[in-house]
């Protein structure tokens, strides 16, 4: 028998804060590359890698405030984003810096040696909501202590 825990295959929905709907469509469905699907004039849903996630129109929820250490970085405490295969990580990677984006943290490797480790990068869309994308060299290691 397994947990509902056990499955990666189904997907998630999120919804956030964003202060201008037509800035999200640029941000997720331009640059990031993520589908639109249904929308209103205040909420619009992307097919983020196979999820669900909702901007709303909500500009007083918008940004982020808290951070943590993590690794010698200060992480977003409010964050969301994917973890994805590592040949797609990189291509993001290139992308985003290609297109001069603002790294809250630069891409790079974290935990290194360790079973956690993994490719990461954090940064911020245009509603000051915290993302972060990272990659495992094995995929199996997600969860490793």
């Amino acid at each position: 028998m397994t947990t509902p825990h056990a499955t990666a295959a189904i997907p998630f929905h999120l919804a956030f804060p964003v202060h201008d709907i037509a800035a999200a469509r640029q941000f997720y469905g331009g640059v990031l590359g993520c589908p639109e699907g249904r929308s209103s004039n205040e909420w619009v849903d992307f097919n983020f890698y196979g999820h669900q996630i909702v901007a709303h129109l909500a500009p007083d929820e918008c940004g982020h405030k808290q951070t943590s250490p993590v690794d010698g970085h200060d992480v977003p405490v409010r964050h969301f984003g994917a973890v994805l295969p590592m040949p797609v990580w990189e291509a993001l990677a290139a992308k985003l810096t290609a297109a001069g984006t603002r790294f809250v943290i630069e891409p790079h490797i974290r935990f290194k040696g360790e079973p956690g480790e993994q490719a990461t990068m954090f940064f911020l869309d245009p509603s000051g909501n915290a993302l972060e994308f990272k990659a495992f060299a094995t995929l199996e290691n997600l969860f490793a202590k």
